[in-house]
């Protein structure tokens, strides 16, 4: 019986040792290979910047004047907290 549990306990310890040190293998080649698909990718440019919005029309002007104007009836009221008319306001804005 103890030359069993020489032979188990050995067994464990082997198998142990040979999971780890397969893991850090993988790891390591892992890395290896990251590191060289970053070293062989071209540079990333930064992103283009979006093209700023085209001017207002007229009609689109007074549209956001009306709403800008029933914000600040609502806000007067009370229907609006002082956050939320700048939240809309924005919205509209921009």
């Amino acid at each position: 019986m103890p030359g069993l549990l020489r032979g188990v306990a050995r067994t464990a310890v082997v198998a142990g040792t040979a999971t780890a040190v397969s893991n850090r293998v993988s790891r390591r080649q892992q890395g290896r290979w990251a590191q060289q698909e970053y070293q062989e990718a071209p540079p990333q440019s930064a992103p283009a910047a979006p093209p700023p919005p085209p001017a207002p029309s007229a009609d689109d002007m007074s549209g956001r004047i009306g709403q800008l104007k029933q914000l600040g009836e609502l806000k007067a009221q009370g229907v609006l907290t002082e956050a939320e008319f700048e939240e809309q306001k924005r919205r509209i804005l921009g």
